[in-house]
């Protein structure tokens, strides 16, 4: 078998498996493929437009274990869509004219690259699939294998993506602390904003790990820190109808009976309606290369605060945002056994030459698989139908009804 060339690539926002997965593709290349050349593009796509590369040294391999102790990425992120032409020449990353799936395989072609393992969620492996495409179209021999990340576990058909359980894990951590602060005065409204774009599972999940965590608390009757101050009092998430009158209401009876209230809400909840309203009052809301509203200058918890604070007649209102320091928390037991086996198969995908993503795949009984590039999709919803949510909302007093 001919020398491997193997490129490696982090792309789009951070998740609690980055930097395990590029360890983890560097321990099992030096288990089974030794011989395997091995480097990285920095910052993404990027790092390809621009040859901006880190090659894998021996020292490097000799301390690739390291990197499961640690968030982020060792390599970088960047958002580059390779058919967004355009926006790639506003960057400086091609000039005019030119076509950057063109320059990106032109790249890896004069690399000798001859597998690409893509690291990202559902815009960095689609945009892996219109590369591959490009490749296989233009007579490229390359295998490209991605490995699926997001905190928000919305990609189709892969039923957990990578570092979505530490994020909800570490999410929960976060908020402990915040709960606290409904001692700090009274009527105290503590909304916890979680990120979550259009599925809602990682606020559902990291209710249920806030849930589990408090319940596991030990407690002094008679004084402010218990079981009701520790607890969730609504949630709300991207696939939920909301009534603000109707909890408005409800979370009044709420604080007019214990003194403060706590919420979770999904950084995606009502995100079209909140859009929509600003758009029409003249506003014009930023999006990204993908064409996606840049979420973080919506602020929803904020829009959440303006629709409960007053009517709640909170004395004090806060919004706290769990995103950015679970987002970046190095991977969980449960997630460093899902990247193992998953960077297992892109090894093994990789050197049979089969492209795809790896992932539990939802339409074959949940089995592990490398995944047809052209079945990933983003967007999966969240299934509010799973027992787990419903024992969730149970323990809020709260009912609720699809969108």
């Amino acid at each position: 078998m001919a020398k491997q060339k193997v490129a490696m690539l982090t792309a789009g926002g951070l998740a609690p498996c980055l930097s395990s997965a590029v360890g983890g593709l560097i321990q099992r290349y030096t288990d089974i493929a030794p011989d395997a050349e091995l480097f990285a593009y920095r910052s993404g796509y990027q790092g390809v437009l621009l040859s901006d590369r880190i090659d894998i040294t021996p020292e490097i391999r000799e301390k690739a274990h390291l990197l499961h102790r640690y968030g982020g990425s060792p390599i970088g992120n960047s958002r580059v869509k390779l058919t967004n032409a355009a926006d790639c020449v506003k960057r400086g990353l091609i000039k005019e004219g030119q076509n950057p799936l063109a320059v990106a395989a032109d790249r890896l072609a004069a690399d000798g690259v001859t597998i690409l393992h893509t690291i990202g969620g559902d815009d960095t492996n689609t945009t892996a699939a219109d590369l591959a495409a490009y490749l296989g179209a233009n007579g490229y021999d390359l295998t490209v294998v991605g490995l699926p990340k997001t905190v928000d576990n919305d990609v189709i058909p892969i039923r957990q993506s990578l570092g979505a359980w530490t994020a909800a894990e570490v999410g929960a951590a976060f908020f402990d602390n915040v709960a606290n602060e409904q001692t700090a005065a009274p009527r105290t409204l503590v909304i916890h904003e979680v990120m979550g774009r259009h599925c809602g599972w990682l606020t559902a999940a990291t209710a249920r790990a806030y849930i589990q965590k408090s319940k596991a608390n030990e407690y002094i009757d008679g004084f402010l820190m218990n079981e009701e101050m520790k607890g969730i009092d609504g949630l709300y998430l991207p696939e939920m109808a909301f009534d603000a009158d109707k909890e408005a209401a409800r979370l009044r009876e709420v604080m007019d009976k214990r003194g403060f209230a706590t919420i979770f809400v999904s950084e995606g909840a009502c995100l079209d309606a909140i859009v929509a309203e600003r758009e029409a009052a003249g506003e014009s809301v930023k999006r990204d290369a993908f064409g996606h509203v840049k979420i973080d200058t919506i602020n929803v918890g904020g829009w959440f605060q303006k629709q409960f604070a007053a009517r709640l007649d909170a004395e004090r209102s806060m919004v706290q945002k769990s995103g950015y320091f679970a987002r970046s928390a190095p991977a969980n037991g449960d997630d460093l056994r899902l990247i193992q086996g998953m960077v297992d198969l892109a090894v093994e995908s990789a050197l049979n030459k089969v492209s795809g993503v790896t992932g539990h795949d939802e339409d074959q009984n949940g089995k592990l698989r490398t995944i047809e590039f052209p079945r990933i999709k983003g967007g999966k919803p969240f299934d509010m139908t799973a027992r787990w949510f419903g024992d969730v909302m149970e323990s809020i007093g709260q009912s609720f009804e699809p969108a």
